[in-house]
C-alpha cells in the first residue's frame, strides 16, 4: 500500500466518522430518541429535541461579543476547508499510473488493454526469475500513450549488474514492448534501478 493511498484512506475514513456523528446527533434530535426511550444525554450536549438548533440567539450573541475578528476568522477558516476538500478531490483525478495500456499500440486492436498492474506484475514475475536476480520489484506511471515502466532489481552476491540488465532488456522489457507496442512506438521507457539483496548472516556450529 502506497503512501498516498494510505493518507486517502484515512481522509476518508476520519471524514466518513464526522458525517456519521453528525447525521447520527441530527437522527436522535429530529425523531426525539432521548426523550422518548428516557435517556439523558451528557451535560451540553447539543440537539437533543426536534426545537433544539445548533447555534442559538445567546451563542450567537456571545460568540459576536468577542470582537470584529470573530466572523471573519471562521469565513476564512471555512474557506480554507473548502480550498482543501477542493485540491483534494483534483489531486485524485489525476491519475500518475496509465490504468490501462493499449495492446498493439494506439488506438487498441479491437478495442483490447491490458490493465497496468498486471503487466507490472508480469515483468516483475519474469524479471524476477532472471540469472542472479534475487526479486524484482516493477511500477508503471504516466499516461497510457507515454508509460513509464520503474524496475528495480535487488541482485544475488553473485549477481553481475551488466548481464542482469542485458537479460531484463531481451527478456521481460522485450516481452512487454511486443504485448503494447507497436511499429509508430518500438520501446517503452524505463528507469532501472539496481541494488544487492541483504542476507541474514548464518549461524555456523
Amino acid at each position: 500500500m502506497t503512501p498516498r493511498t494510505v493518507l486517502n484512506r484515512s481522509l476518508l475514513a476520519l471524514a466518513g466518522l464526522v458525517l456519521l456523528g453528525g447525521g447520527l446527533l441530527i437522527l436522535f434530535a429530529g425523531l426525539d430518541v432521548y426523550r422518548r426511550h428516557d435517556l439523558v444525554p451528557p451535560a451540553g450536549w447539543p440537539l437533543t429535541t426536534p426545537h433544539d438548533v445548533l447555534l442559538g440567539s445567546a451563542d450567537r450573541a456571545r460568540w459576536s461579543s468577542q470582537g470584529w475578528w470573530w466572523w471573519p476568522a471562521v469565513i476564512a477558516a471555512l474557506t480554507l476547508v473548502a480550498l482543501l476538500a477542493l485540491w483534494w478531490l483534483l489531486a485524485q483525478l489525476h491519475r500518475r499510473h496509465p490504468g490501462a495500456l493499449p495492446v498493439g499500440g494506439a488506438p487498441p486492436q479491437e478495442g483490447v488493454e491490458l490493465r497496468d498492474h498486471a503487466l507490472s506484475d508480469a515483468i516483475a514475475a519474469e524479471a524476477g526469475a532472471l540469472p542472479g536476480v534475487e526479486h524484482a520489484t516493477v511500477h508503471i506511471t504516466g499516461p497510457p500513450a507515454k508509460p513509464r515502466t520503474h524496475i528495480t532489481l535487488a541482485l544475488t552476491p553473485q549477481g553481475a549488474p551488466g548481464d542482469a540488465l542485458d537479460a531484463l532488456y531481451e527478456g521481460p522489457l522485450r516481452t512487454a514492448r511486443r504485448s503494447t507496442g507497436s511499429p509508430d512506438t518500438p520501446h517503452m521507457h524505463t528507469d532501472v534501478r539496481l541494488q544487492v539483496a541483504h542476507h541474514k548472516p548464518h549461524r555456523a556450529q
